[in-house]
């Protein structure tokens, strides 16, 4: 189920997709929304960021696919100080686990419905 952060887009060929598929814990959720809510802000600022991508199901299942222009401008977004301080709080309190997966895009299409906005 797409959320909010989820950009209309065209072809992602030749971009980076880190892929960011998480378990959350149940824990200090407000703390949580103003971190992820943060760190979408902030990550949108940087260079080479090109869009996200992100659904989180009821059970606390999340995937969250961010893009950016070259593996540089992910590896920074990765080093970015304020990055590092809140994937940290991740650890100690937000997630159960995760699996982060870098990917080259090397075909990319979208459909759309005729006449129908997304939700």
């Amino acid at each position: 189920m797409p959320d909010d952060r989820t950009a209309a887009h065209g072809s992602r060929t030749g971009q980076i997709a880190v892929i960011f598929a998480a378990w959350r814990t149940r824990v200090d959720e407000a703390g949580y929304a103003a971190a992820a809510a943060a760190m979408d802000a902030l990550a949108a600022a940087q260079p080479g960021y090109l869009g996200v991508d992100a659904a989180r199901g009821g059970d606390g299942f999340g995937i969250t696919v961010s893009y950016w222009t070259d593996e540089a401008s992910a590896i920074a977004w990765r080093e970015h100080p304020q990055h590092a301080v809140v994937r940290e709080a991740g650890r100690g309190s937000w997630y159960d686990h995760y699996d982060l997966h870098i990917a080259h895009v090397t075909r990319s299409y979208n459909w759309r419905r005729a006449g129908e906005e997304r939700a």
